[in-house]
């Protein structure tokens, strides 16, 4: 196991002060650790595709300045606080930026992307996990940082390795947010589930995370050459194109029944698509609807086939600490593949003076298992 120097007193990281300035480039105080934290070195966060649009104001995501973005990332452990007692200097970890108040767990926001919702979140953001990941060390609560199984994910598949790489971990996190909606409606072996739009970032990592667990899949969405593809990754996957037609699509998932479990990862422009009230009408009796999407504004349900069919409806905002370490397990016996084994590729992977260049690569390389990272 690698491991750690003394850290040097600044370190390198990228700042925005105000939505009327682009980010910069700064040598801070490098952070200090305390009891309750560790300082990780981080080697690859995670780049939104709409990351700018978060950070010029496009998405009105609120957030205190000036900070220290970043994302979802994998690292090294730097320095440990005087209360940890699983954690050592050079050990390889995932960096969760899932923030959960200690004192009440249902206080929560996403470091480095938005301060949360509420007067609470904004007081954690605020006073004291402010700053994220796109820098070279950051300071993390302990329940944030997940130990990886080093030679087992980056070992060489003649010893008994995995043969992955660091940047191949950071698709973990892309697989969480599927994953926590799957846990919360507790998805089960052999049951089928609608997945839609399947044709995203997300969509298409909740059809591989899926089959992993054992589920058939019926794949929605509307690009038919992304649909294709998710046809071929095996034949427990069936495909649906959205037609905009409610009875049309509603048949057509029927076809493939009956669905148990109909999952929503719709973006923030799908309030007024017409998939989330065919899936819904496409579920058997007693089924489930995960709501995870992003969208922005109401919908509409329909109320009558909610109650005579007894379905129940789920919302979840990402996922659970124990979902994390269930994912991280079923990534290192490998039950979960990452990287081609599942069609996933880092298309671009950039410094911290190249954010302008990551950003533009992250909106350009928005498909099926595509990422793009930043490496302090």
């Amino acid at each position: 196991m690698a491991s750690e120097t003394t850290l040097a007193p600044t370190h390198r990281a990228i700042v925005l002060h105000s939505l009327d300035t682009p980010l910069k480039v700064e040598q801070r105080p490098t952070p200090q650790v305390t009891p309750g934290n560790v300082v990780v070195r981080v080697l690859a966060a995670n780049v939104l595709s709409y990351g700018r649009d978060i950070l010029d104001g496009t998405r009105p995501y609120p957030y205190p300045k000036p900070y220290i973005p970043g994302g979802s990332a994998v690292g090294r452990i730097a320095a440990v606080g005087s209360d940890c007692s699983t954690f050592t200097p050079g050990q390889l970890v995932l960096v969760d930026i899932m923030m959960r108040a200690r004192d009440d767990t249902s206080v929560s926001y996403l470091l480095g992307i938005h301060n949360g919702f509420s007067s609470k979140t904004v007081k954690l953001a605020t006073d004291e996990w402010r700053d994220s990941t796109y820098a070279e060390y950051a300071k993390i609560p302990l329940e944030n940082c997940y130990p990886l199984d080093e030679a087992r994910l980056l070992g060489d598949p003649a010893s008994g390795g995995l043969g992955y790489t660091v940047d191949d971990l950071t698709y973990i996190h892309r697989l969480l947010v599927p994953f926590g909606g799957f846990r919360d409606i507790d998805l089960k072996v052999g049951e089928t589930i609608l997945i839609g739009p399947a044709t995203g970032p997300y969509g298409t990592a909740a059809v591989s995370l899926a089959l992993a667990l054992g589920a058939k899949v019926v794949a929605m969405g509307r690009n038919a050459q992304v649909l294709e593809q998710l046809a071929t990754m095996s034949d427990k996957v069936k495909t649906v194109q959205i037609t905009g037609s409610v009875g049309a699509d509603t048949e057509a998932i029927k076809k493939h029944g009956p669905i148990d479990v109909f999952f929503d990862i719709s973006p923030p422009v799908a309030a007024e698509s017409t998939h989330i009230m065919s899936g819904i009408l496409s579920l058997a009796h007693s089924g489930r609807v995960s709501l995870m999407g992003g969208i922005a504004g109401n919908i509409s349900i329909p109320y009558g086939a909610i109650m005579f069919n007894d379905l129940k409806l789920h919302g979840k905002f990402m996922y659970e600490r124990k979902d994390v370490r269930m994912l991280i397990k079923m990534v290192e016996k490998g039950v979960m593949g990452l990287g081609k084994k599942v069609g996933a590729r880092v298309e671009g992977k950039f410094g911290l003076e190249q954010w302008d260049e990551a950003f533009t690569a992250a909106k350009e390389n928005a498909g099926p298992g595509q990422s793009v990272i930043i490496a302090p």
